[in-house]
């Protein structure tokens, strides 16, 4: 069987280039090797070699996460070479980074979600109106961001304009949400035309970290993840079934892993992340394994889900 010529892409520029390139690290051992050659690139430094080898590559994998990775930026790219990649393309990339956006998508198609608000780096805040508004504790958090990164809980009034002033170093646009204390869950979805929730993951945070933040993410042993999740049939059911309609909502193709909090029988979608954590470890590779795919065989799922996608999308070729 014909090798195919695969271009892994990690590391990039966004402030999750440490994990993307821990991730790249890890896809590549995982990889068939009898089934690709594989191409590193590194976007930070490669993209002119990445332009020119273009023509001799059949596929990438994306193993990058938060801005120019993640928002529709490097897909862009690949579609102008041609290149097929796994996941979303640029639409749904653009939209699902972009929490203002995806909120707006979520509204309209009827997904439960905290309630919140959303504000420009130009905008006047008043503290004391948001806080009428969302109630305490609130979440601060930059619209255009992955892994926690700049994100507070915020409880008293006066520690607001910190969290918002962090907000605005890492985007010029923030959101701030009703904080809702519940069983932190979170569910992949795997497929192109039809596609099928995996199994639940229930997430906890350990011992001295208010919630799922950068470092209760990335630090070994610092969080229990368990799967399947600890919640009967019919509210899996109900979790699995929120995560396709947001990954459908969105526009998403592929796979998608989507973040909810259950409280008081209640779910609420908090956001959706297009390129999940790959490492084999991450929350959606071991939902792939309860389901019965090793991290070696999801990647060439996602591959095999890449090739095919861009089968449909030649279609709006001229030439």
């Amino acid at each position: 069987m014909k090798k195919i010529r695969l271009a892994l892409l990690s590391g990039g520029i966004s402030s999750e280039r440490e994990v993307s390139l821990n991730s790249g690290r890890q896809v590549f051992e995982a990889l068939d090797k009898d089934r690709y050659d594989i191409a590193l690139y590194d976007p930070k430094t490669d993209l002119k070699k990445l332009v020119m080898d273009a023509d001799s590559l059949d596929a990438a994998l994306i193993i990058l996460h938060g801005p120019f990775g993640e928002d529709g930026t490097i897909q862009g790219l690949l579609d102008l070479l041609n290149l097929p990649y796994q996941g979303a393309g640029v639409l749904g990339s653009a939209v699902a980074m972009n929490k203002r956006v995806s909120k707006k998508l979520f509204e309209a198609a009827g997904i439960p979600m905290p309630a919140y608000l959303s504000f420009s780096m130009n905008e006047a805040i008043d503290p004391s109106r948001v806080v009428k508004s969302l109630g305490l504790p609130l979440v601060v958090k930059p619209a255009c961001a992955g892994s926690s990164v700049g994100m507070t809980i915020v409880r008293e009034e006066r520690d607001l304009e910190a969290a918002i002033a962090l907000g605005f170093t890492h985007d010029d646009a923030i959101l701030m949400e009703t904080y809702i204390k519940g069983i932190e869950l979170t569910c992949g979805v795997l497929g192109n035309e039809s596609p099928e929730a995996l199994p639940v993951i229930e997430i906890i945070p350990g011992e001295g970290y208010e919630f799922f933040d950068y470092t209760a993410k990335y630090t070994a042993g610092a969080t229990r993840e368990i799967c399947p999740a600890r919640i009967d049939d019919a509210v899996t059911k109900k979790v699995q079934d929120l995560a396709v309609r947001a990954h459908e909502a969105l526009y998403l193709k592929g796979y998608s892993r989507t973040d909810m909090i259950l409280s008081d029988h209640q779910l609420y979608v908090l956001e959706t992340n297009t390129i999940p954590g790959m490492t084999a470890t991450s929350l959606y590779p071991q939902s792939a394994q309860v389901a019965g795919l090793s991290f070696t065989k999801l990647l060439d799922r996602l591959i095999d889900l890449a090739l095919a996608e861009h089968e449909k999308t030649k279609l709006r070729r001229a030439l």
